[in-house]
């Protein structure tokens, strides 16, 4: 059977009612837009907390603190860090930040020793604007996060200002590493001061490990080290710790889901819906078409075909239009120093148009059912 040749008919049949059919295609549009940009925040929390088997990262923080502000850490702690076994480098950061709080739009600094950095992201991140050099040379330097770039309009050249700190923007940064996307790198000391927090006082030490098998044994050891001292730590590779302090972030994409499968319900409802009203519409019609030779199962098929062809028009122009807001919008939910990227690509987009197919073929397969199983006689008494 050529089903092309059936393609006109169907359009044809979904153009029919067009007032009827642009209410059910914007109806699935708007439930697919919350959809997609649920999936798309789902994405971004299985990015930044999923571990993998290459994992080597560790990160020390204070004992019993959440928000970098709180956090605070003798900067002479990395030399005995360092001197355990397993323990590759160690990098002190200090975090600044415009809040605390969960939000789209928070600026986050982190303060590193600039050729410690180069030498633990070798290889991690490309400069994408801007000069490495220009980073180097200048004490108020700042690489910028690309997607924090995108959001506040940053290019190379550009003096920026936000949570206390004027910073100079040297370039760029692309990485796969969430934690990059949405900060601004800078001198350690030139943010301890911005800070006023003193030099000998930092955030956090980032350090790699030289095999995943000494992450739990390392962790323990440097918790174990400064269980007694003033300022005892607590240790987590890290993506435990961005799950550790986005909790509450985490609880609220979780419970998003509940709502995305609303939207699902929702779509499937609407398409429903508009197929029964127009095959209640059209029962002489398909009698007609008995008549002529088509057969029970295409008349059910063509009636599919209509359900699953306004899900994916309507699917489509939701879906799309949700991709194209999250990576033009740059958006990143940012709690506690650390930042959940919402990110959408070409799998968000195929994803979300093989739902609208599967979910048209749903809808409309019980009205396709009863009216092909309706007797010729039976349709022609209806009219």
């Amino acid at each position: 059977m050529n089903v092309t040749r059936y393609v006109p008919l169907v359009v044809k049949q979904v153009c029919r009612h067009r007032v009827r059919t642009g209410l059910t295609v914007s109806g699935i549009a708007i439930a697919m837009f919350l959809f997609t940009t649920i999936q798309a925040m789902q994405r971004g929390v299985r990015e930044a907390t999923m571990e993998t088997a290459a994992d080597t990262t560790l990160v020390v923080y204070r004992k019993d603190r959440f928000c970098p502000l709180t956090s605070r850490l003798p900067r002479d702690y990395a030399s005995r860090i360092g001197r355990i076994e397993g323990v590759v480098s160690v990098m002190p950061v200090k975090v600044v930040l415009s809040n605390c709080r969960t939000s789209l739009d928070v600026v986050i600094f982190r303060g590193v020793p600039k050729d410690d950095f180069l030498r633990d992201r070798h290889g991690a991140i490309e400069i994408v604007a801007g000069s490495l050099d220009d980073w180097r040379r200048r004490s108020d330097a700042a690489l910028i996060g690309e997607t924090l770039a995108k959001r506040r309009g940053l290019r190379p050249g550009m003096m920026f200002d936000a949570a206390g700190i004027t910073t100079y923007v040297a370039g760029i940064l692309r990485s796969d590493n969430p934690q990059d996307q949405n900060v601004a790198y800078a001198e350690l000391e030139f943010v301890q001061l911005a800070a006023r927090s003193g030099l000998g006082v930092v955030t956090q030490f980032n350090l790699r490990v030289a095999d995943p098998s000494f992450l739990e044994p390392v962790a323990e050891q440097i918790d174990d080290m400064f269980r007694t001292a003033q300022e005892p730590t607590a240790t987590f590779t890290e993506k435990a710790f961005v799950g550790r302090l986005a909790g509450d972030a985490l609880e609220l994409v979780s419970f998003a889901r509940w709502l995305g499968l609303g939207c699902l319900v929702a779509m499937m409802a609407l398409i429903a819906n508009a197929i029964v009203l127009s095959v209640q519409g059209r029962i002489a019609e398909h009698a007609v078409l008995q008549t002529v030779g088509y057969t029970s199962r295409l008349i059910a098929a063509l009636i599919t075909a209509e359900a699953m062809l306004m899900a994916l028009v309507g699917g489509g122009l939701g879906a799309t239009a949700a991709v194209v807001v999250a990576r033009v919008g740059s958006f990143a939910l940012s709690v506690e120093g650390q930042s959940i990227p919402i990110t959408a690509g070409v799998e968000t987009l195929a994803g979300g148009m093989l739902m609208c197919a599967v979910l048209g073929v749903a809808a409309g397969l019980v009205p396709a059912v009863q009216a092909s199983r309706r007797p010729i006689a039976e349709c022609f008494r209806a009219v």
